[in-house]
């Protein structure tokens, strides 16, 4: 099957050619069409199978033949659950819309919002946004929704990990009744579905990689190793084989920093992000590591999510995530598109619990390769299958009082193993414009 046979028209089938794709992926193949249908969809599909392109093009082929979005409007809108991934299906919309005379924007937290709403009041026919910024913007009356067609939750998994659900359901009620809602997910989970009951209509549903599976291309294997000779072996990895792009995940924010500032002690060039880095300097670590200035980027869950590097070989777990989902999308940036690619993790004993938690959600034992002058002195314990039936987690309820929207850099990273300072934490570089959630000092000194 080609391109051409999925009811595109010229102009984007030409943008697509220009990328190079001849043959569409299989969530592009089975979404496209029913998109195009003005129908529903729940599509569960793994980072990596184009499911990006897979409601980007519909969604401009159907955007592309109704009237342009007026001052202050929003034709469509496109949900992420972090900053990257906004940036990201932006690029995609960018890219693919080239030859349309339509127009988009992304908003996310973490830089100033009056650009922002300068850019939304000339209307956008996308929109692609993080849920707390797009409500800050909303209340600035930057825009309205009384021409949006379609809404689509890119990774709606991952929005209620990280304690959308609220931001979800304001959102919700703001919209037409009358919409198409597109709904793409890692794994349909029970909580999924119980959110999908109140966003979609007779929705079709789509599955295109099998629940908790990474790619086929991905060459797996753990290195058991003592917690305080991690940041040794893996220098003594990068060196020997040459590495010259590495994707390194951090258990916390302080240990990105940490190890990013070992390796660049050693000839090593390294960039850390994570929530606690500026948009700007995330942006520019990300950019330096896609063009090879930097050979290593260290990077927590949360800041790495939706990472679009193309053909990245090698992704090493430097800390298990305490997550065992995360495992799956953590590897999943290497070996996408057919490529091939590597997937290490350093293992030291005191994390045979979360191993044990991976290789029971992948179904798989993971192998092991001890390397010379790193074997461990606390052996890592044998571990084994475990058959029993996995109970679905519950999602997780935002903090009291409310995080400020700084999008992607919520609470789940303190989760992840960040000490906390003090009862009721917030992270800091929010804009004064988030505060207003927040419940009102009793001081009448003018604060509005």
């Amino acid at each position: 099957m080609s391109f051409d046979s999925l009811g595109l028209s010229k102009p984007l089938l030409e943008a697509v050619a220009e990328q190079g794709y001849d043959t569409p992926s299989a969530i592009q193949t089975k979404a496209i069409p029913v998109i195009l249908e003005g129908k529903d969809i729940m599509a569960a599909a793994q980072t990596g199978t184009g499911k990006t392109a897979g409601f980007t093009l519909p969604l401009l082929e159907i955007l592309s033949k109704g009237p342009k979005a007026r001052a202050n409007q929003v034709r469509a809108l496109v949900l992420t659950p972090t900053r990257e991934l906004a940036a990201q299906v932006g690029e995609s919309v960018a890219t693919y819309g080239k030859n349309l005379p339509l127009s988009s924007t992304v908003v996310f937290g973490g830089v100033k919002i009056n650009p922002q709403m300068q850019k939304l009041r000339r209307g956008a026919d996308v929109l692609v946004a993080t849920p707390g910024r797009l409500l800050d913007l909303y209340q600035q009356n930057a825009f309205r929704f009384q021409q949006l067609e379609v809404i689509v939750f890119d990774e709606a998994d991952r929005m209620l990990d990280m304690g959308f659900i609220h931001d979800i359901r304001k959102i919700l009620a703001l919209l037409p009744k009358q919409r198409q809602t597109l709904m793409f997910s890692a794994t349909f989970s029970n909580e999924i579905r119980t959110l999908a009951k109140s966003l979609v209509k007779d929705p079709v549903e789509i599955s295109v990689t099998p629940r908790n599976a990474a790619a086929k291309t991905v060459e797996q294997w753990i290195v058991p190793v003592d917690k305080s000779k991690k940041s040794g072996l893996l220098t003594q990895l990068i060196k020997q084989n040459d590495w010259q792009q590495v994707l390194v995940f951090s258990r916390t924010k302080h240990g990105a920093n940490r190890l990013a500032k070992h390796l660049e002690q050693r000839n090593i060039s390294a960039a850390a992000i994570h929530g606690n880095k500026s948009q700007g300097a995330r942006t520019k670590a990300l950019a330096n590591f896609k063009s090879g200035e930097v050979r290593v980027l260290v990077a927590t869950d949360i800041a790495a999510r939706g990472l679009d590097i193309d053909q990245l070989p090698q992704v090493v777990n430097f800390d298990l995530p305490n997550v065992s989902e995360d495992y799956v999308h953590r590897i999943g940036r290497t070996g996408r598109a057919g490529a091939t690619g590597q997937a290490i993790s350093l293992v030291c004993a005191d994390e045979v619990a979360d191993l044990s938690g991976i290789e029971r959600l992948t179904g798989a034992l993971l192998e092991r390769k001890e390397v010379a002058g790193f074997e461990p002195s606390v052996v890592l314990p044998p571990t084994r299958l475990d058959g029993r039936p996995i109970k679905p987690k519950k999602p997780k309820k935002p903090r009291n009082p409310r995080v400020e929207h700084q999008d992607g850099q919520r609470s789940s990273e303190n989760a992840r193993g960040n000490k906390p300072v003090g009862k009721n934490r917030r992270h800091t570089g929010g804009t004064a414009k988030s505060k207003r959630f927040a419940k009102p000092a009793s001081s009448t000194s003018g604060n509005k």
